[in-house]
């Protein structure tokens, strides 16, 4: 399949950002001596990365994975592919995502993270799709607000490829 890829959100544009994001993240979690940063695999692991070594306070890490599976009229099942390693009961979890479109997987896994009786729960995203909303989700911190457009980079990828770009790119596909 023929496809170009321009630049939608720049490398520096995403780096101012992401420093802006963890002040606001240290300054909230500032007492808390139990946060979790949950990385939801594959596509969050470059913003996960970048957003750690901002952050001051201490942290730590764990990942999910997942997939969604059901008819496209009906909101589908969430499956988990990876269970978090750590305990979250009594701890402070930020869900880390790459980009919230439809809503849906992420507030179920918000959902079955409360019923751990974590002290809280609250979401990080790079990339919000406000328009491709299905499910309302608050969204604690967010990196920038995008069209519904395809985007690839900073861990986001088309067929697995470019998620190592630098940057946030627009695929267009040619004929």
């Amino acid at each position: 399949m023929n496809h170009s890829i321009a630049t939608m959100i720049s490398e520096d544009e995403i780096e101012k950002r992401v420093k802006e994001m963890a002040l606001q993240i240290d300054a909230h979690y500032k007492d808390s001596e139990s946060l979790i940063l949950v990385g939801l695999l594959r596509g969050s692991v470059i913003f996960l990365s970048d957003l750690a070594r901002r952050l001051t306070i201490p942290v730590k890490l764990d990942f999910m994975a997942t997939s969604s599976y059901g008819s496209s009229t009906v909101a589908g099942e969430v499956k988990i592919l990876k269970e978090l390693d750590e305990e979250i009961r009594n701890k402070d979890v930020l869900i880390v995502e790459d980009i919230v479109d439809t809503g849906n997987t992420l507030a179920k896994i918000k959902e079955m993270l409360l019923l751990r009786n974590p002290n809280s729960v609250a979401i990080c995203a790079l990339l919000n799709k406000p328009s491709r909303r299905e499910v309302d989700v608050k969204i604690d911190w967010q990196g920038f607000s995008i069209e519904d457009k395809f985007v690839v980079g900073y861990g986001m990828d088309f067929n697995q490829l470019y998620r190592n770009l630098p940057y946030i790119g627009m695929v267009t596909f040619n004929d």
